[in-house]
């Protein structure tokens, strides 16, 4: 069992990762995507707060999201649980962690996924998913056998994100190096952080990260 922060720019295969972690360590993944949509329609307290603060245009407080994620929390995970989209601020490290000292857990690894900006640009502009099943494919490295269909599911709602374009994607970029990157020297100063090469093959990459996990 193991609580880990996956860190890393938009497109550095976070998602892809998390998704196997799930799928062979019976880890939790935590997104704060996620975690927002289940709440706005769950009926609780919590979730009445999210919609009205949606409902207004107005973005989620650090407060809030602590407090989705401490729900979870009270649930245990048997293999731990992935941190995905949160913490992004250096202010959100310090309220996860004081979370994580309440609650009598710890974070295990902290696993960068190291990447270069121009091949991220190339990875993300010919990404596209299935809208049935989520399964990730790319123009060049990664085509589905038939075009237009998937070969998990055999659906034919292939859809792109509309941020999906070099100029969408520098300026995500741009707003990761000034918010998130930060996190890097923190962990790092605290001696949890470790880094793979987000830009290998899949396998690789999974590899990787399960010799971090296998350490912590």
């Amino acid at each position: 069992m193991a609580n880990i922060i996956l860190l890393g720019p938009p497109g550095a295969g976070k998602g892809t990762q998390a998704k196997r972690l799930v799928e062979e360590r019976a880890m939790v993944q935590l997104s704060t995507g996620d975690m927002l949509r289940e709440a706005k329609t769950s009926g609780t307290e919590m979730g009445r707060r999210v919609a009205e603060v949606m409902a207004r245009g107005e973005l989620v407080t650090d407060e809030i999201v602590i407090g989705l994620i401490a729900e979870k929390l009270a649930s245990p995970a048997a293999g731990g649980f992935i941190f995905d989209g949160f913490p992004r601020t250096l202010t959100q490290a310090d309220a996860l962690g004081a979370l994580l000292a309440r609650t009598g857990q710890g974070l295990d690894a902290v696993i960068e996924m190291q990447v270069d900006d121009a091949a991220l640009v190339a990875r993300i502009t010919g990404r596209y998913t299935c809208g049935s099943c989520g399964e990730v494919y790319h123009d060049q490295t990664r085509p589905s056998k038939v075009e237009g269909t998937c070969d998990v599911c055999g659906g034919h709602n292939m859809q792109r994100r509309a941020d999906d374009n070099a100029d969408a994607l520098k300026t995500r970029l741009m707003e990761y190096y000034k918010k998130t990157s930060p996190l890097i020297g923190y962990y790092y100063a605290k001696g949890q952080l470790s880094s793979v090469d987000g830009l290998a093959e899949m396998d690789a990459v999974a590899a990787a990260v399960a010799k971090v996990l296998d350490k912590a």
